[in-house]
């Protein structure tokens, strides 16, 4: 790699406030806010709308769309055909 053209690549939190998680990972993210860890480290912090603890497919919250019994629907309603008669 070419030296001087590379972001820094240090540890970085990144929490996620809705359900209270953070994870210590490493990234070229920066940001002025900090937090000291667990470890008594400080380190950059960075808030996330959402992440593995509150994503519905990881939490298993998930609905599951039912898109056949849409399209039985709409043709039980609508009838089938192709346009007018």
């Amino acid at each position: 790699m070419k030296p001087g053209i590379h972001p820094e690549y240090r540890p970085v939190v990144f929490r996620d406030r809705s359900v209270d998680f953070a994870f210590l990972t490493r990234s070229t993210a920066t940001s002025d806010k900090t937090v000291e860890w667990e470890d008594g480290n400080t380190y950059p912090v960075l808030d996330v709308e959402i992440s593995s603890a509150s994503h519905p497919f990881y939490t298993g919250t998930q609905r599951v769309l039912d898109t056949a019994g849409r399209v039985e629907r709409f043709e039980r309603r609508y009838g089938r055909g192709g346009g007018k008669q």
